[in-house]
């Protein structure tokens, strides 16, 4: 009997070295052809909404390497109850988390307007505005907006990018 494991194992190794066949294979003038002009001294320049994206892409990756721990534990058969429990509560702490983020991020923009990002830990909620004007005024309404939707005490930072 063919294992899952063992099926994707040889599957991704196949389309890996048919695809490592076709690099080698391919000749110098495709190669030189699909890499372009490379040209370095091209000077980028970086908007505000392109740092918010960045941070969300990195938080995205890391919440989906989590869950893929986190299910990995769960599909698991040598794994133990108590181990399987405490991915399932750490699944259900991802996901309550990320709801939590996309209630403040959706606040933030709809009351005040900006581009942000949320990032909630424990009970540290770290915000970045996407805006280059730093505005006390502003930070202070919106760490009151944000500490309006809980009960307790939170830390709260605004940071302007």
């Amino acid at each position: 009997m063919v294992n899952k494991q063992n099926l994707w194992f040889v599957t991704l190794f196949s389309l890996i070295l048919v695809l490592g066949i076709y690099y080698v294979s391919m000749g110098d003038e495709t190669l030189t052809a699909l890499a372009g002009n490379n040209d370095i001294s091209e000077v980028v320049e970086v908007t505000e909404s392109d740092v918010i994206v960045a941070l969300q892409v990195e938080d995205d990756e890391s919440v989906l390497e989590q869950m893929t721990e986190y299910q990995n534990i769960l599909l698991d058969t040598s794994a133990t109850l108590e181990e399987k429990n405490d991915a399932y509560e750490g699944l259900q702490a991802l996901n309550n988390n990320q709801s939590e983020c996309e209630k403040i991020e959706k606040l933030i923009s709809d009351e005040f307007k900006y581009d942000n990002f949320v990032k909630i830990d424990g009970d540290t909620i770290s915000i970045v505005i996407a805006s280059s004007d730093h505005n006390t005024e502003i930070a202070n309404k919106i760490i009151r907006a944000v500490q309006e939707l809980y009960d307790t005490q939170k830390y709260i930072t605004v940071k302007f990018e």
